[in-house]
């Protein structure tokens, strides 16, 4: 991996690259670039078959300064130890975006889980859970699903956990089943963080989303639960992408339609309602609106130097490059970033930690109600930064969170 795709090395720059907008001392912000610590582990699992498989996993704390290490376990092919590092970085900032109490972790395991039975995924997430066991707690580290795991295997992951403690503490995870502690619509909370994102956006330029043109990219956990909400606001989702390929339909995609054929079974890019695309096509679509919902790195320059678009909103982590980041930048579409768009996700999982270490669950009302206030009050903090010294959202938003990282590690100190 060159230097130039090397997502640790992007994400570092990025930070490295708001400090002559900060008075942070450069050995200070240094200390806030580099992890705390990285485990490595050899993930055995024992095949249906007999066989003996070893993968490579990682739990990365990047900073907890502010707080327990928060962040996601995926379960994807392409994980290294510099991406999770990165996507935990990632983390560090969110959290400190839109200021809840914690720090930023990750983890993974480089594997196909879509290779693997139930009972082969749940014995590799047992023994992974056992493997990074020293590093989790209540007020250690706190893991969520990510990409390819979900509720079910959170709570492999929870009882795991638990039979080491040898006690039921449901705080030291969230994204759990609600009958083991979880929180009401924790599963569609990124896409509402979204949502709520793009409605506070377009209302800064008087506009609504009703008839509005959007094209996603992406069609699961994000992807798929943000296309309803958009849809059911009015606007027109002319196009849609996954792993299969890209469907186009000017007059706007039957998003209930295309849900109940996927949910059936049915393969995106063969929904016969919409026309399959090229995914170059894709990207030059004209539209009012952009919304990356997939993996990282989806938009290089050279996809952003064909966006018409004039707002693009990250719902997935770091999908676009620092290149395209440029290119947009220059074509002037504004960029609402990750760290503040997809951050529905991680306030909804520290509304889980709280209520699981109150012991009270809030009502559907408060969790959605809450939400919207955190993800619509760190969108004006970025919005009126970005405004007043006259730089980039993703400017805005990276100076607020290592400001406050920053904060946290002076009133700290060092130790001893």
């Amino acid at each position: 991996m060159s230097e130039d795709s090397n997502p640790l090395k992007a994400i570092q720059d990025r930070i490295f690259s708001v400090s002559t907008l900060t008075d942070i001392e450069p050995s200070l912000l240094e200390l806030i670039v580099q992890p705390e610590r990285i485990l490595e582990v050899s993930v055995c699992l024992k095949r249906d078959s007999s066989e003996l498989v070893i993968y490579k996993g990682w739990r990365v704390h990047h900073d907890t300064s502010r707080g327990p290490g928060k962040g996601g376990i995926r379960y994807h092919l392409a994980a290294t130890v510099d991406s999770i590092t990165a996507l935990a970085t990632e983390m560090s900032l969110k959290t400190a975006l839109v200021d809840i109490p914690f720090g930023g972790a990750k983890g993974g395991i480089a594997c196909d889980p879509n290779q693997l039975s139930e009972h082969e995924l749940e014995r590799l997430t047992r023994r992974y859970a056992m493997d990074i066991y020293p590093m989790i707690g209540t007020y250690r580290d706190v893991p969520a699903p990510d990409v390819n795991t979900n509720e079910k295997v959170m709570a492999w992951f929870a009882d795991t956990i638990w039979a080491f403690n040898k006690e039921n503490t449901t705080s030291v995870i969230t994204g759990k089943p609600l009958a083991l502690g979880g929180v009401l619509g924790h599963q569609g909370a990124t896409s509402l963080g979204v949502m709520i994102t793009i409605k506070n956006l377009m209302a800064k330029f008087n506009q609504t989303l009703a008839g509005k043109k959007i094209i996603i990219q992406g069609f699961g956990k994000v992807g798929g639960p943000l296309s309803f909400l958009l849809h059911s606001a009015g606007a027109k989702i002319v196009a849609i992408s996954d792993v299969s390929g890209a469907i186009h339909n000017r007059f706007g995609i039957d998003i209930p339609a295309l849900s109940l054929f996927v949910k059936n079974g049915g393969v995106l890019s063969e929904f016969r309602q919409a026309d399959k695309i090229p995914e170059k096509q894709f990207w030059t679509l004209e539209t009012d609106l952009i919304v990356p919902a997939a993996l990282e790195n989806a938009i290089d320059a050279e996809i952003a130097q064909n966006i018409s678009s004039k707002f693009l909103v990250e719902a997935a982590n770091g999908p676009v490059t620092e290149a395209a980041d440029q290119v947009l930048k220059e074509n002037k579409v504004l960029v609402v970033p990750d760290i503040l768009s997809n951050a529905g996700g991680v306030i909804s999982s520290s509304f889980e930690w709280a209520q699981d270490r109150q012991g009270y669950m809030w009502n559907a009302k408060k969790v959605t109600d809450r939400l919207a206030d955190k993800m619509s009050q760190s969108f004006e903090e970025m919005w009126a930064r970005s405004q007043t010294s006259k730089i980039s959202l993703r400017q805005a938003a990276l100076v607020i969170a290592v400001e406050r990282l920053a904060q946290a590690h002076l009133y700290r100190g060092i130790f001893p």
